[in-house]
């Protein structure tokens, strides 16, 4: 899998001695230009856009989040209560919630924080309407959504794919029903992964006739994410354009879910070389883990883009200091010395690196720090010590 981001932007300037090692860093100014195109795509189509959580839940941000979408989605309890916090206080914006499963105990809590409540599956929902009904009773208003398979494929990477054979994600759209919708006000889908209006019209295209005679009993329809709309060469007017006419067609209010798009190109992660080793190629240790701190790249896989790469240099392979063999980041042309104690970072690293950070092996989570490109300030949002690795532990 390849990367299609990686644009350096103003870190292109970045001093990587500024932070600490290993730090993520973000730039404030890069999200909110990502967040001024994703704001301009909302307003000119007539949509509601949601950020995902997902893919970037630093909240610090989350302010200037809300300062232009309109709310949050949330893939249960924890990440429901983060939005309703942080993103959407005081009831100013909307937190739409999905789950593949919820767990009853979690429902009532999440009826209170959330607008939308979206089931997985038509049993799931007629499982938990007990609940939904005593929330309701007890003054909580909420939409309930059901996710539903286009069962039609996209994506590049089949693990990655909501659409692949046997997924558990939605219910398969050739079941549907009309008493399946019964209670139920919005149609959830998604199906895309980093990926431009192409394949979302072809999913459209396939999906359209299965789902168009229930439109009158729905309130709205739910894109998901996976759109990389801020991509330099996403095609935005055929997707503005392609939003009016569905929502024309329809009469049904219109979301989209991006969660990659808002930090696209907009962090990086810095690290610094501990030791190299000649190995049949000269060998690099990191203080940064594709275990621990980027695991899609072994997972995906993909390789990384590096801050300043050199074409054609030597190649030095990189891994991470844990004991684990498949640490590796991959084989790079560096832009300084193969030497301990040079620093290195790599590009587009602020969305799902910073989500699934774990401490695997004891190492160390990155620091987080928040910068901006605009004036300049640089500020430490979190540190972390040993008391977090503790922490989770037992």
């Amino acid at each position: 899998m390849e990367t299609r981001a990686g644009d350096p932007g103003a870190f292109a300037h970045f001093d990587l001695h500024r932070v600490p090692s290993p730090a993520f860093v973000v730039d404030a100014a890069a999200v909110r230009r990502n967040l001024a195109i994703l704001k301009d795509v909302r307003d000119r189509s007539g949509i509601r856009m949601l950020a995902a959580l997902k893919a970037f839940s630093m909240w610090a941000l989350g302010p200037t989040i809300a300062a232009y979408l309109d709310g949050v989605c949330a893939s249960g309890l924890y990440e429901a209560r983060l939005g309703r916090e942080e993103y959407a206080a005081a009831g100013a914006g909307e937190v739409a919630t999905y789950c593949a499963g919820y767990k009853a105990e979690d429902l009532p809590e999440i009826c209170a924080l959330s607008d939308h409540v979206i089931f997985n599956s038509p049993g799931q929902h007629a499982r938990f309407r007990p609940i939904l009904d005593t929330a309701r009773a007890q003054g909580h208003r909420f939409d309930v959504g059901l996710r539903i398979n286009p069962l039609h494929a996209e994506g590049e990477v089949s693990k990655y794919d909501p659409c692949q054979p046997h997924s558990r994600l939605g219910f398969p759209v050739d079941q549907l029903r009309a008493e399946h919708l019964d209670g139920v006000d919005g149609i959830h889908f998604h199906s895309l992964c980093e990926q431009d209006f192409v394949p979302l019209a072809r999913t459209w295209a396939a999906l359209e006739p299965s789902i168009k005679g229930h439109f009158g009993q729905l309130k709205w329809l739910n894109f998901g994410g996976g759109h990389h709309i801020t991509r330099a060469d996403y095609q935005r007017e055929d997707l503005i354009a392609f939003l009016r006419q569905v929502k024309a067609a329809s009469g049904l209010e219109l979301y989209l879910e991006p969660g990659e798009a808002i930090a696209l190109d907009a962090g990086i992660l810095v690290g610094e070389i501990l030791d190299v080793i000649d190995n049949g190629m000269p060998v690099a240790v990191t203080d940064i883990s594709a275990t621990c701190h980027m695991p899609d790249v072994i997972e995906a896989p993909y390789r990384p883009a590096m801050l300043h790469e050199v074409p054609g240099g030597p190649v030095v392979r990189l891994g991470g200091p844990s004991c684990l063999a498949g640490d590796i980041i991959g084989d790079f042309a560096l832009p300084v010395p193969a030497e301990p104690g040079q620093r290195i970072a790599f590009l587009d690293q602020a969305h799902y690196s910073m989500v699934k950070t774990n401490t695997f092996n004891g190492v160390p989570l990155p620091a987080i720090w928040l910068w901006d490109s605009e004036t300049d300030e640089l500020r430490e949002v979190r540190r972390f010590d040993y008391a977090d690795f503790k922490n989770r532990l037992s």
